[in-house]
């Protein structure tokens, strides 16, 4: 494993905390998803910091970064571009949308209507969009980070099921605790922030990362763990709708990606049991019996992996 790649994992960690006071394990998860190549869902309260960590992390890389601002009157075309008739040429000419980047922020996502939030799926799982019949790739790496504001807010349109499958994981940013709070109200907080971390790293040690990202080994019974968790999601009574294939292979790619983080070469259950709930959450849906009885779709997988056996010699 070259100490250079760990190298500059480490100094992004580091630097997006003094955009982000307080929030090690968030910016972590962050991290994981972008070397692994997963979108993410930021949910939280407005103000906790959701669109200035993703600013800061289009700074550090030094890629193209877009913004859309949600509501309900943007159309899908606003997103993906559309073609204009030039008479010139006497032709259609693609005019662009913003999706054509690195990294997409879709801020406050859940207030587009839902014919919008659809216009995202092909970009995110196809890394392309179709405008009138041709299709245009995106530039890699792709990523589209989205926030989300709690769907009981008004003028807020809950995200379809297929959709939120092809956000690799759900995070969610919660209130500062009272010191670190101080220390945003003392001047030791956001305002240095993006000075501190511009030209960390660039596109093209990102890509190289997430090649290592694929070397990292996973041994066959750390899989077929993975895969025991996945078949109780499934199986289990309180739960329409359990992990899909996809969910599977998100998290195969995010546990990877966390051992790199931390220095190893190799994937343990431990790095399973600490992604899952980030992975596999925000996919459920409860049965209404459950629901009424004060179940979550946390506790429900907390109860899931303690009851799947851990493979014996790899808890470590």
């Amino acid at each position: 494993m070259e100490q250079y790649n760990l190298n500059i994992l480490r100094t992004m960690e580091e630097n997006l905390g003094y955009c982000l006071l307080g929030k090690k394990e968030e910016i972590k998860l962050l991290l994981i998803a972008l070397i692994s190549g997963g979108h993410v869902l930021l949910e939280g309260m407005p103000g906790t910091g959701k669109t200035l960590l993703v600013k800061a992390l289009a700074e550090m890389i030094e890629g193209e970064f877009r913004r859309v601002q949600c509501n309900p009157d943007l159309l899908p075309s606003d997103i993906t571009g559309f073609s204009i008739y030039h008479p010139k040429e006497e032709k259609f000419i693609f005019r662009q949308g913003p999706v054509m980047t690195n990294i997409l922020l879709m801020d406050e996502i859940n207030r587009a209507s839902t014919k919008t939030q659809s216009a995202l799926l092909e970009a995110m799982e196809e890394k392309q969009v179709s405008v009138d019949g041709d299709i245009y790739p995106l530039p890699q790496p792709f990523l589209v980070l989205a926030t989300q504001n709690p769907i009981d807010f008004e003028g807020t349109y809950p995200l379809p099921e297929a959709q939120l499958d092809r956000f690799m994981m759900k995070i969610h940013i919660g209130y500062p605790d009272q010191a670190i709070e101080k220390d945003l109200l003392i001047g030791n907080g956001t305002s240095k922030s993006i000075e501190k971390i511009k030209g960390v790293t660039n596109i093209e040690a990102i890509s190289e990362i997430q090649h290592k990202v694929e070397e990292v080994y996973v041994d066959e019974k750390v899989i077929d763990y993975l895969l025991d968790i996945v078949s109780q999601t499934r199986e289990h009574p309180q739960l329409i709708l359990g992990a899909s294939p996809r969910a599977s292979l998100s998290l195969l790619k995010g546990v990877k990606a966390l051992a790199l983080i931390q220095q190893r070469s190799f994937v343990t259950p431990d790095d399973v049991k600490f992604l899952t709930p980030y992975v596999f959450c925000h996919r459920f849906i409860i049965n209404p019996e459950a629901r009424m009885d004060g179940s979550t779709e946390y506790s429900i997988l907390q109860s899931i992996l303690e009851n799947v056996k851990v493979p014996k010699g790899l808890e470590k």
